[in-house]
Formats: structure tokens, sequence, C-alpha cells
């Protein structure tokens, strides 16, 4: 296999994996989706790791706003985790699941 090929198959990969795309020729859609939910919620420890005061203000809801969220808007491949956090934390705000910040965090939103 080429490399151009092998960059193509694996862009395909990660995209499936990353932002509900198509599953690729070759792999069970299943046990895709399992890698998937399972990336999601390694991204949801990264993101609560990054922003704990998100996961220590949302508590028991945290997981479950995570997951409606990804499956709203699934992190890109290119995407840099400290922005996803910025743009969850945003979402949760948006939603009403947040307190609108004071105008210290959301200028510290801004500037990133």
């Amino acid at each position: 296999m080429s490399r151009p090929e092998l960059a193509r198959r694996q862009a395909e990969l990660l995209h499936a994996l990353l932002a509900d795309g198509p599953v690729p020729p070759g792999f069970d859609a299943s046990r895709l989706r399992v890698e998937a939910n399972v990336l999601r919620r390694k991204h949801g420890r990264v993101l609560a790791y990054q922003r704990p005061e998100l996961a220590e203000t949302l508590g028991d809801r945290f997981g479950p706003l995570f997951a409606e969220f990804t499956a709203f808007r699934p992190k890109r491949d290119t995407e840099r985790s400290g922005a996803y956090a910025d743009e969850f934390a945003t979402w949760l705000i948006g939603g009403g699941h947040l307190p609108k910040p004071k105008r210290g965090l959301r200028d510290r939103l801004r500037r990133r």
C-alpha cells in the first residue's frame, strides 16, 4: 500500500472514530462504535483534568452532559483539547447547565 493510500485510509478511520464519519471498508461497524465511545470517554477524562472546575461544578451531570455534547459536536482530529474544552464550557453555559461566568472566566475563554 502506498503512503498516500495509507494516509487516506488513516484519515477515514479517524473521521469515523472522532467525528461520526462513515465506517471505512474492512472495519466492523459495531466494534468501531465501541472504540469511538471509548475515545469519547477518554476525551471526557482529559477535559475534566484540564478544566477541573467544570467537572467539580457539574458533579454527576458531567458524564451525561459531555456525552450529549459529543453527540452534537464530536471532536475533530485536528482540534486541540483545550479549544474543545472551551467549546464545551460555552455549550454548557448556552444550554443553561452552568451560570454565565464572571468577567474573568469569560475573558479567559475568549483569549484561548
